[in-house]
């Protein structure tokens, strides 16, 4: 008998972060330099205010993603803290708050009370069910915010570089914008295509859908500034 082999994705902070990095990465400051070859300035004047826009870009990026784990991180200890002084105060209430998860999977009222009764045992054990199983939360990794910061800014940055390479070695904007379509689009395409694959969902519609975000921010930019 063959061996049943599951095939599951659980989407990884680290994941999640990369993506959200590197996809405004590729999106802003490709609308950013086209919006200044429509504008009609000069290569230098793009890759000036593209790595300006890079810099501020990632930092911001970074520091959102650093508060965003702090925020969890505090959420948490509250949160803890809170099931903490319940368990303390009113253990009765707690105990049938454990039975009523046990209930909504089908466990009869003889065994609720059964393991309620041993789980409660450990003051530490029940707090923990509690926080996983009655208010759904994951206890966070203390280096959450650290490394999410780093992660995005640095994704940022990389994806960032991609639409502004074509300025460094073309001689005017357009025929720099023109590189950077291009490229910009290919490596939205292949970056669309392996997020969404991540995720099991159509790899091929994943790709056409960041490609369009990216066109849609190109091309506003890139006309308004010829409108202005």
């Amino acid at each position: 008998m063959a061996a049943h082999s599951e095939k599951h994705f659980t989407s990884s902070q680290f994941i999640s972060d990369i993506i959200i990095g590197m996809s405004d990465g590729l999106t802003v400051p490709f609308a950013l330099a086209a919006g200044l070859s429509g504008a009609g300035a000069h290569n230098s004047i793009v890759i000036t205010a593209g790595i300006a826009e890079l810099v501020a870009g990632s930092i911001s990026m970074g520091l959102g993603g650093f508060l965003a784990g702090k925020t969890e991180q505090e959420h948490y200890a509250t949160e803890l803290q809170r099931e903490y002084d319940e368990v303390e105060k009113v253990p009765e209430t707690e105990k049938e708050e454990v039975k009523e998860v046990f209930a909504e999977y089908g466990i009869s009222r003889k065994l609720q009370d059964e393991i309620a009764e041993e789980l409660c045992k450990d003051k530490k054990l029940w707090v923990d069910f509690m926080m996983r199983f009655e208010l759904g939360m994951e206890k966070p990794d203390e280096r959450r915010a650290t490394k999410s910061a780093l992660t995005i800014g640095l994704s940022y940055l990389i994806g960032g570089i991609v639409p502004l390479i074509s300025y460094f070695f073309t001689d005017t904007p357009l025929a720099g914008l023109k590189w950077s379509v291009i490229i910009t689009l290919l490596f939205l395409f292949l970056f669309g295509y392996v997020k969404t694959k991540f995720t099991g969902q159509s790899p091929f519609k994943g790709a056409l859908k960041t490609v369009l975000i990216g066109v849609i921010a190109a091309f506003a930019a890139y006309y308004i500034a010829k409108l202005i």
